[in-house]
């Protein structure tokens, strides 16, 4: 019997960082996206985000990539999103995504992180985000 444990951080922005989840459109998607990870077997511990972003706390199983649920959760998403008519233009998530592994240890604290996106961003930017987890993760931020 095969027994997988990976926690893995995803993060995954709109398209340009464009800030088209407000408040209300980003919580029905959030519900979405949830109802959709439990159809697919994505185990989603946590999820929220802001107006151009979203955060997801998964386990991955034996079968399963950090891109194939990176896909799975994105292509799906941005579908549906379209399918309600939230907006005039078209929506999509951009290609890249941010993803790293998190300890057991580290878990409720990560999650706690995710569900208090709102209060975050209130007092740091998205991309002020980014640049901070660049610089702790060691990789190069290439701007737009």
């Amino acid at each position: 019997m095969s027994f997988v444990k990976i926690w893995v951080h995803l993060v995954f922005s709109t398209k340009n960082r464009q800030p088209w989840l407000t408040k209300q459109t980003r919580y029905k998607l959030q519900q979405h996206i949830i109802e959709n990870c439990r159809e697919k077997e994505i185990f989603l511990q946590a999820i929220n985000g802001y107006t151009d972003h979203i955060h997801c706390l998964v386990s991955l199983g034996k079968d399963q990539s950090i891109s194939k649920v990176a896909h799975l959760i994105k292509g799906e998403s941005s579908f549906w999103f379209n399918r309600q008519g939230f907006m005039d233009e078209v929506f999509g998530w951009q290609d890249d995504y941010f993803a790293v592994s998190v300890s057991e240890s580290q878990l409720e604290a990560v999650a706690n992180y995710i569900k208090n996106q709102e209060k975050h961003h209130a007092k740091k930017s998205f991309e002020a985000e980014v640049e901070e987890f660049a610089a702790a993760y060691g990789w190069h931020v290439v701007k737009a």
